[in-house]
């Protein structure tokens, strides 16, 4: 039972019926984006986990990339750890079991013959558990049930997809796509996208001024909450600049933000959340710069939507992402250790709060409470040191083929920058000696101290410079690894 402050905070923002549920949400019955298909390694399996279920994907021989359970049929060995052989299939580098794209074991090479292996292969025991795919939009997207009926079911239902990125007039102007796994649970990752009330503030000096900028608005309702199709609001008043906005969750991943400015251009963004793990979700987004109608490309997210190499927007997503990520990593601990509803320990008097109140009560009402881990699955809520949290290697960089190309090339080019320096300070040592060798031969009453020639002094420069050069690379390097941020820091 509510008590007299929570009823009126529910009063405050009325929602609709929980009753209306058309049909429960099924968490196992949904496409959920797992990878960008080009930042994947295809010579190598890649782990994954969807709903606590610990998966695989690999490509195969057809180019196509494949997701199975992660576990061997042989011993439960994990799939993740194993090879994707010149021929196509997944090996099993415990036994060297093989297995094609569509789980079939293909070879069993400890078999007495040829026939006794024919029979051990065909047993379906001996198949891999498979989970449907599908590439759209540069995605690679997973169906969270396995088996031919889900199969069947996958086909019966479209991915969360952005008509926007299918758009090849040249209207648009598409970012780069981000991913990242984030150390907060899916949950409270679409509650924050939800809540524009934070962004001036958490992400000061780079969307905003907290001084400034954390003002009143109020969060019309734009649809209706559905169970399957979710809900959306739009914020009023708008920034003079801009014409509208809306913030239109649609489950189980899909947070489109879009702002309409007077001129006509927008900004849309586009921000997946797939459940992995309790207390983790991985985050895939991108912006869309749509042009008016006299072909002006709008402003972007801070300097994200400028030109850039894709590996350097993200580590520089860091940025943006660990300003509010301890704020959302702790609320979750703090909420599973009361144990209560949310809207019964939370205050929540203004209107900036409406989407986040109804996006709880869907969650509650009409999707069971929560996401259904798998029974398999047992790890509680993580936990982590402050430095942990920030982690770039294991939430990206180890996933991300791109950034580790870049990440080789900037320690090479480190080491060439810093081989430089010594190399011009040795070369302007060696010439500055040989000048006062040869001046104080001939010029034995010569001053004890002379101006270096120019061609030392350049060296020198080019050394310091290098010297610089070197020191700012390894700092961007840093970035592949950890970004530690701090709001006390933060003026």
């Amino acid at each position: 039972m509510l008590s007299e402050s929570q009823t009126q905070q529910t009063n405050a923002h009325p929602l609709a019926d929980p009753s209306d549920r058309d049909g429960q949400f099924q968490w196992t019955k949904q496409w959920y984006p797992v990878a960008v298909v080009e930042f994947l390694d295809p010579d190598r399996p890649h782990a994954i986990q969807v709903i606590g279920i610990d998966m695989v994907l690999w490509r195969d021989g057809s180019g196509a990339w494949r997701c199975f359970e992660d576990v061997c049929p042989h011993r439960l060995a994990p799939l993740s750890e194993e090879r994707v052989e010149a021929d196509g299939t997944l090996l099993c580098a415990y036994h060297a079991w093989r297995f094609n794209g569509e789980g079939q074991c293909v070879s069993l090479p400890q078999s007495k013959d040829a026939a006794t292996e024919a029979t051990h292969c065909a047993n379906p025991k001996a198949r891999a558990m498979v989970y449907a795919t599908q590439e759209r939009q540069g995605l690679l997207w997973v169906w969270a049930e396995a088996g031919a009926a889900a199969e069947l079911e996958s086909q019966q239902r479209d991915p969360r997809l952005i008509p926007e990125l299918d758009d090849t007039s040249g209207h648009s102007v598409k970012a780069f796509w981000n991913i990242r796994d984030l150390p907060y649970g899916w949950d409270f990752f679409m509650e924050n996208v939800a809540d524009p009330a934070h962004v001036p503030v958490s992400h000061h000096g780079l969307v905003g001024d907290r001084y400034q900028d954390a003002k009143y608005y109020d969060m019309p309702r734009l649809r209706e909450i559905s169970t399957q199709e979710g809900f959306a609001f739009a914020v009023t008043p708008t920034a003079p600049t801009i014409q509208r906005t809306s913030h239109d969750f649609q489950p189980p991943c899909l947070m489109r933000i879009e702002t309409t400015f007077s001129d006509g251009g927008s900004l849309l963004l586009i921000l997946y959340a797939t459940p992995t793990r309790p207390g983790w979700c991985r985050h895939i987004g991108r912006q869309v710069l749509l042009k008016n109608a006299a072909g002006k490309t709008p402003p972007g997210l801070a300097f994200f939507a400028l030109p850039m190499p894709t590996w350097l927007g993200h580590v520089l997503a860091s940025l943006f992402l660990h300003q509010d990520l301890v704020f959302l990593h702790h609320q979750e601990r703090r909420l599973a250790k009361r144990q209560g509803r949310w809207l019964e320990q939370v205050y929540t008097p203004n209107p900036q709060d409406k989407m986040v109140i109804t996006f709880r009560q869907w969650l509650e009402n009409r999707a069971g409470g929560g996401i259904p881990w798998s029974e398999h699955y047992l790890e509680p809520i993580a936990g982590g040191n402050h430095r942990a949290l920030f982690d770039v290697w294991g939430t990206h960089t180890q996933h991300c083929h791109t950034c580790q190309r870049a990440l080789k090339r900037i320690t090479w080019l480190i080491t060439g920058v810093w081989g430089g320096a010594l190399f011009a300070l040795f070369l302007a040592v060696f010439l500055d000696a040989r000048f006062y060798t040869l001046t104080t031969a001939h010029q034995a009453q010569a001053s004890l101290w002379q101006m270096p020639p120019l061609s030392v002094l350049l060296l020198l420069g080019v050394a310091v410079l290098l010297g610089i050069s070197g020191y700012w690379l390894k700092q961007l390097r840093q970035l592949f690894y950890v970004y530690e941020f701090h709001h006390a820091d933060n003026d």
